[in-house]
């Protein structure tokens, strides 16, 4: 059900089942999967594609011009994957020619109230950002993150898989898979146990990812040291070989 107060463009390609609230706006390029509920006053524009299910709500700005002041109006895009909830005054934007020409969201995501995430960022599949949670440019965020209110992500910064980031913490490197980041340029503050087992993870990986902690956070050794003694005296999970390749491809160093 479209609202007759809605402006809905005559290009923009809604599928059925598609509601769409009062006074809420569709931009030409956009495209609507079957079966999501678009708020009261949303705005949906830019080239945005968003998939089926998904729950905006009301005051939401999705695919608008991005916050990058090289940004000339290219066609850049943002594609939202399936049953994603964005709720109310969160800004997704799209990518930029200067980017990845593109901002990535998975499924199954969960957008508190005034969430921003900026061009050219990546997010993957059962994240949940917190209320007013930040990230800027280029920042990938890995699946079942976990990011607390008001935290902050700097640009091109990594959060690992199953890692979270305390209430308020100001992020300027890599947050390492299955650990929890805090503070003020946030600094590791231990692995994120709770969360391992909610998702399954065996008490074998679990002791693994321990180790691999110790040796990284506690040993006094250089990463690339650390990382030589995880492959030495560590049985290599699929778990320990994500979190030995993330820390070798980290640009902006990991937070310690």
């Amino acid at each position: 059900m479209i609202h007759p107060t809605a402006i809905v463009h005559p290009g923009a390609q809604v599928a059925e089942g598609v509601e769409i609230g009062p006074y809420a706006i569709i931009g030409e390029h956009v495209t609507v999967g079957r079966g999501t509920r678009i708020g009261a006053h949303s705005v949906i524009d830019g080239w945005t594609s968003i998939g089926e299910e998904c729950r905006i709500f009301h005051m939401a700005s999705v695919g608008g011009v991005p916050q990058d002041l090289k940004y000339k109006g290219e066609e850049t895009w943002l594609r939202i994957g399936n049953r994603n909830i964005i709720r109310e005054f969160t800004t997704l934007q799209p990518g930029t020619v200067t980017g990845i020409g593109e901002t990535v969201i998975g499924d199954h995501n969960l957008f508190m109230a005034y969430c921003h995430v900026a061009h050219d960022c990546v997010v993957g599949n059962r994240v949940i950002m917190a209320n007013g949670s930040t990230l800027a440019g280029h920042v990938v965020v890995e699946d079942f993150a976990i990011l607390g209110g008001l935290s902050a992500v700097h640009q091109f910064v990594r959060i690992g898989e199953s890692a979270m980031l305390s209430g308020g913490a100001m992020v300027v490197q890599d947050v390492l898979p299955y650990t929890i980041a805090s503070g003020n340029r946030a600094t590791s503050a231990g692995l994120n146990t709770v969360g391992l087992r909610r998702r399954g993870f065996s008490p074998e990986v679990i002791s693994g990812i321990k180790k691999a902690y110790r040796l990284i956070f506690r040993s006094g050794l250089r990463l690339e040291e650390a990382l030589a003694r995880i492959r030495a005296e560590v049985a290599m999970s699929a778990e320990i070989a994500h979190l030995v390749e993330f820390a070798e491809k980290s640009e902006r160093g990991i937070c310690r």
